[in-house]
């Protein structure tokens, strides 16, 4: 397969520390999605100056703007997280996805992974961002990965130790994979049997 054919995932991180959890989850799923012949991508917000939608004209937006709109548009299916913070995803993460914008995301495949602190997960933050894939234009995955608890379940060093939320990351990825795979190569009608088959968890 050429580089030209190769199907690319991108997983963007809506944390804003270098080193957080929400980065350890997503890098294990982006893990996942490489056991398929992909070519794979951590997209981190800080390492891009992206201005908030609205507060300067798009002619004067700086080069990242386009940077990040151009390497999330150039993949054929995305992984997103973000850490809960007071009930919702990240601010840097919705001004990224508003920067971005439906026609850079319509029709791609997404996985959803969201990291909370409390004992209750990340629900509020994924079903925001199902409504936000929906309005995008995207196929969210019915499969979600939500961590409740995270000091505990992954440690400052990167561990998982909970074996059954280690596989659901990889299985979030593979999914994703999967999916994009299909949905560039193959059928509708199948790529649509496939989505009916997903079991609902």
């Amino acid at each position: 397969m050429s580089d030209a054919d190769r199907v690319r995932i991108a997983a963007v991180c809506g944390a804003m520390s270098r080193e957080s959890r929400t980065r350890t989850a997503l890098s294990v799923a982006l893990e996942g999605a490489s056991e398929f012949e992909v070519e794979t991508r951590l997209i981190e917000l800080y390492d891009y100056d992206l201005v908030i939608l609205g507060s300067v004209a798009p002619e004067d937006y700086p080069p990242d703007v386009s940077r990040f709109r151009q390497e999330v548009e150039g993949a054929h299916g995305i992984l997103v997280a973000t850490p809960e913070y007071y009930g919702s995803l990240t601010g840097a993460l919705k001004n990224a996805l508003d920067l971005i914008g439906a026609d850079a995301l319509r029709g791609k495949i997404v996985g959803l992974i969201g990291v909370a602190g409390g004992d209750t997960g990340a629900i509020n933050s994924l079903n925001t961002m199902r409504i936000i894939c929906r309005n995008l234009h995207c196929w969210a995955l019915p499969q979600e990965v939500s961590i409740a608890n995270s000091s505990s379940a992954i440690s400052e060093d990167g561990a998982i130790s909970d074996q059954a939320l280690h596989e659901r990351l990889l299985e979030i990825g593979r999914n994703v994979a999967r999916f994009t795979i299909l949905q560039q190569r193959v059928r509708q009608e199948e790529f649509m049997q496939l989505w009916e088959g997903l079991p609902r968890w």
